[in-house]
């Protein structure tokens, strides 16, 4: 009995050794996972880190695009808008800081890299934009009429742009736990632009 007792607990013993040793992740196998939870968070901090930059751009964005709104109305209903060189310059100074805003992104996830890409694309899209714009005053007749024409048709672009930038930030928020973040810039009926949901901020219904 002795004998049988101690060849059964040698047996459980060699058993369970042998359950653990095929069961228990091998080196690669931790090291991939401390490397993906490395990257989870960065990824989380990168997001936070995203989306208090689209907010300071919106804000630094929003006088510009609100003069550029009277001056070349997407709808063409408004009449002249006085505009100086001087507007136009603070315009072609805020544009330039948020593409500088968006200069030297880190590398993250693919996701959020799609929607860091959306909102700098669209930013020097707005920069362009202004440009054409400046050039378009000091044209006159058909060419003037047809340099505004593309500024507008730039900006619906560049503000169409944004906006699905600010819908994957949005849907990015959600998922890392921040709750929906809406960082979308104005825009006109008809442009085309993708708008915000009706969750409130912070909101965690996706």
């Amino acid at each position: 009995m002795l004998a049988l007792a101690v060849a059964f607990a040698l047996g459980a013993i060699v058993s369970g050794g042998v359950v653990f040793g095929v069961t228990r992740p091998s080196s690669i196998e931790q090291t991939a996972d401390r490397l993906r939870a490395e990257s989870a968070l960065r990824d989380k901090t990168q997001i936070k880190a995203l989306t208090e930059l689209a907010r300071s751009t919106r804000v630094r964005l929003l006088p510009m695009l609100d003069g550029l709104g009277r001056a070349m109305p997407a709808d063409g209903t408004a009449g002249p808008v006085a505009v100086t060189a001087a507007d136009v310059g603070t315009w072609q100074k805020a544009a330039a800081a948020a593409v500088q805003g968006f200069a030297d992104p880190p590398s993250g996830e693919t996701a959020t890299n799609v929607a860091r890409s959306s909102l700098a694309s669209a930013v020097q899209q707005i920069a362009t934009t202004v440009d054409t714009y400046a050039a378009a005053r000091d044209l006159t007749g058909p060419a003037r009429t047809a340099a505004m024409d593309l500024a507008v048709r730039q900006r619906a672009t560049a503000l169409f742009t944004w906006s699905i930038g600010a819908t994957a930030l949005d849907a990015l928020n959600i998922d890392a736990g921040y709750g929906h973040q809406h960082v979308f810039l104005p825009t006109s009926p008809g442009e085309g632009a993708l708008t915000p949901d009706t969750e409130p901020e912070g909101s965690h219904h996706s």
